[in-house]
């Protein structure tokens, strides 16, 4: 069993938690980017929700709102983990801007349709960023980081079917 490193007096022990700190620093850079995609979604599903018009304001609004909830309460639990592993989570605008692969909100809020259809292929996107990580996980036997991956793409594939099923005619 490999020691772990000594701390100085004045600082904390080095994190010795099983995965090397290549892997460790590669995971928390790919959650980086899950932070981000996620952040930027909940922001887009937040402005929607505030700014939905037409014949299905009353089951978008509350539909976004939900949405949107869940988002906001998605963002801490993958901060956490980035920093589980030992390193800083991005928390500005201008981070989340250049690592996100989710497009900002539009400037002029679409019509209520063409906000589904936006927030289909944002839930998607999630999805796909999630999804590009398991390989890192797996590598490196980060079972926590691929629970966490499960969770998250379990409800941005549901949420994307239950959005582009509004879309059916």
């Amino acid at each position: 069993m490999a020691k772990a490193p000594k701390a100085t007096p004045t600082s904390a022990p080095r994190i010795n938690i099983g995965i090397s700190d290549k892997d460790r620093a590669a995971i928390a850079q790919g959650l980086s980017r899950l932070l981000a995609d996620t952040y930027t979604l909940y922001l887009t599903t937040h402005n929607f929700h505030w700014n939905v018009t037409g014949p299905m304001f009353n089951t978008l609004h509350t539909m976004f709102m939900a949405q949107y909830t869940e988002l906001w309460n998605a963002v801490d639990p993958i901060a956490e983990r980035i920093r589980s592993l030992g390193h800083v989570a991005p928390g500005s605008y201008a981070q989340f801007g250049q690592l996100a692969t989710v497009p900002d909100a539009p400037a002029t809020p679409p019509k209520a349709l063409d906000m589904v259809r936006v927030l289909v292929e944002g839930h998607e996107a999630v999805a796909r960023t999630a999804r590009s990580l398991f390989p890192l996980a797996d590598k490196a036997s980060d079972e926590p980081t691929a629970d966490l991956l499960t969770q998250r793409l379990t409800v941005h594939e549901q949420t994307a079917w239950m959005l582009r099923s509004l879309l059916e005619e």
